[in-house]
């Protein structure tokens, strides 16, 4: 589409991958006419992650749903397991299956506490939720399958079922590079779209003018009774030395991308967001002594917050404009007009690509 937020150059795949390390592994459930639904792996790194730690932060903007695992991340600052994402009624199945998984990782024979991490939205529009459909298997493939790479997009693994602004929500991802002279790092993020409000791209009113947006029942007389509720899961990496205290700055930060969007973190959304660092110098051994303290000071993290507002704003973009029509558990979500929203942008002075 030729949307690119921000001032910052993309990496070379747009992608959360461009952080050197990062995998993505994704397993789409599609059974009959009711489970549409799914699993997303982010590994931090090729390493067990158990053994060899990254520093991390959560942030919560809207507390309305489930992150298993944060608490710890949030007393420990750092993360010992790779990130899942799937539907609401699925989160402890799939941390039971992560478990299970690294508990059969060689090297962790002598393990007996582990802390999965793992994030949700509701896909119980388009998904028969109640059947709770994610097996262990699928998890399973999910991990053994991450890779780096390109990663898909739109209706795919745990964004195979969600819905954003009315739209057929999913999976995005986007990257911003920063230049030598800010310290060249990466920002890498990947976004579960689940959520609502009143879309916005590069600042045009396109759910308004697509007719489709939060309060059209009480200000228009429309049909939908919309609020805005939902989810959306944000995932941000960096190769930056950055430790947990300034990682929890800028997971904070990507609200502002979301609210650059149109979304308001209504009352009924689950808005979380988890950064990590990737940087080598920052690795926490799981039997060491003493950690590295190494990391970049407060001044040098202003580039970093701005480069991860671009990219969880146009990772939610792409999750819209790569997403397909779903049907699903007796409804449809038809995927945004993407010649509509071209003559919208065309409309207020900005050019997309055909």
């Amino acid at each position: 589409m030729g949307v690119a937020p921000g001032i910052f150059a993309p990496g070379r795949l747009n992608a959360i991958t461009d952080v050197e390390g990062v995998r993505v592994g994704q397993v789409t459930v599609s059974r009959g006419d009711g489970v549409r639904t799914g699993v997303t792996a982010v590994f931090p790194h090729g390493d067990n992650a158990y053994l060899s730690r990254v520093p991390a932060a959560v942030y919560v903007g809207n507390g309305f749903g489930k992150f298993v695992g944060s608490t710890q991340v949030k007393e420990l600052g750092e993360l010992e397991t790779p990130v899942l994402l799937t539907c609401t009624l699925c989160v402890w199945k799939a941390a039971d299956a992560m478990a299970d998984w690294m508990l059969r990782q060689p090297g962790m024979e002598s393990v007996r506490s582990i802390n999965p991490v793992v994030g949700e939205t509701n896909d119980g529009g388009l998904n028969d939720i109640r059947q709770r459909p994610l097996a262990n298997e699928d998890v399973w493939r999910a991990l053994e399958g991450a890779r780096s790479g390109p990663v898909q997009e739109g209706s795919v693994g745990a964004g195979t079922g969600t819905v954003a602004f009315g739209w057929k929500g999913g999976i995005g991802t986007s990257s911003r590079v920063l230049p030598a002279a800010l310290g060249g790092w990466t920002v890498g993020v990947l976004v579960q779209t689940n959520y609502g409000g009143v879309l916005q791209v590069l600042g045009a009113p396109v759910g308004r003018e697509l007719g489709r947006y939060a309060f059209q029942d009480v200000l228009e007389a429309g049909p939908a009774d919309d609020r805005g509720d939902g989810s959306v899961i944000v995932i941000v990496a960096t190769d930056a030395p950055v430790g947990d205290r300034n990682l929890g700055r800028i997971a904070a930060r990507t609200m502002m991308g979301l609210g650059r969007t149109g979304s308001s973190a209504s009352n009924g959304s689950g808005d979380y967001a988890l950064a990590f660092s990737t940087s080598p110098q920052l690795r926490r051994s799981f039997a060491a002594d003493r950690q590295p303290a190494s990391e970049l000071a407060n001044d040098a993290t202003t580039a970093l917050f701005q480069a991860t507002v671009e990219a969880v704003e146009e990772a939610v973009y792409n999750s819209l404009f790569m997403a397909t029509t779903v049907t699903g558990n007796g409804q449809t979500v038809p995927a945004i007009p993407l010649d509509r929203v071209r003559d919208i942008l065309g409309r207020h002075g900005i050019s997309a690509e055909k």
